[in-house]
């Protein structure tokens, strides 16, 4: 099997209580997800879990485990409860240290804003043999130890340290789509739906119902990362589709 063969996964760790407790809304699961397909990686699992380090080096141990890339998203800020470098440098059986490049881009970042503080000093700290990721916005950086990657909590600060990390990461071949709509119950296609994929190894289909003008509609969604084959079980589809006497829009509705 070839790089661009294999499916390439990563898991995603969003944390903070404040995304637990509704107070502050998650955005980063889509951006993460769009970007890593567009990488060639696929987002296999989201955990989101409280600032408690040992619920954090739970899930980073659980999902660096099962996937090519971990990232993190939170917890690398300022303050007493941004645990995520401790947290993640004892899943990896490593010491906490300043990183002297970070110590130096927040000196610099910081000195006419009132200095390097303790609190600030704080956003230098990494695990040991980690690299840093740019962070145009804030001057704190992100940070990366082999296929672990810990990013900011803040959205367009996250997008950041993504723009920086496209093209450093090995993936395989990006998936591509097709949209098919048809007004129908979903239930009424599901056996068509499970011999079209059935018959396309390369290809998952997704159904995804809707409720407009007081009639149910559904639309499905085909992804693989074999566009001749995305585009046979797209032409299946819709031939049963309309074998089953159901008007269907390319597209999607």
């Amino acid at each position: 099997m070839t790089a661009s063969q294999k499916i390439w996964t990563a898991g995603l760790v969003i944390i903070g209580d404040e995304i637990l407790s509704g107070r502050t809304q998650d955005k980063n699961i889509a951006q993460v997800a769009s970007w890593l397909q567009v990488q060639g990686i696929r987002l296999a699992e989201v955990r989101v879990v409280p600032d408690v380090q040992d619920k954090i080096v739970e899930a980073v141990n659980t999902l660096r485990a099962e996937n090519d890339y971990l990232f993190t998203t939170g917890g690398i800020g300022p303050t007493h409860d941004d645990i995520t470098v401790d947290a993640v440098a004892e899943a990896l059986g490593v010491e906490v240290v300043i990183h002297p490049t970070a110590r130096a881009i927040l000196e610099k970042y910081y000195a006419d804003k009132g200095g390097i503080t303790e609190g600030r000093l704080r956003m230098a700290r990494v695990p040991e043999g980690a690299e840093l990721i740019p962070n145009r916005m804030s001057g704190a950086p992100g940070i990366r130890r082999g296929n672990v990657i810990l990013m900011a909590g803040v959205p367009h600060i996250t997008a950041g340290m993504l723009d920086a990390l496209t093209g450093e990461l090995e993936g395989g071949a990006p998936l591509v789509s097709e949209t098919v709509g048809c007004w129908v119950a979903e239930s009424e296609v599901a056996d068509l739906l499970r011999e079209v994929e059935a018959a396309h190894e390369a290809c998952q289909i997704g159904s995804y119902p809707f409720f407009r003008d007081g009639t149910v509609g559904a639309n499905f969604v085909i992804r693989s990362t074999d566009k001749d084959a995305l585009q046979s079980c797209m032409h299946t589809l819709c031939e049963g589709l309309g074998e089953k006497g159901y008007d269907f829009t390319p597209g999607g509705i």
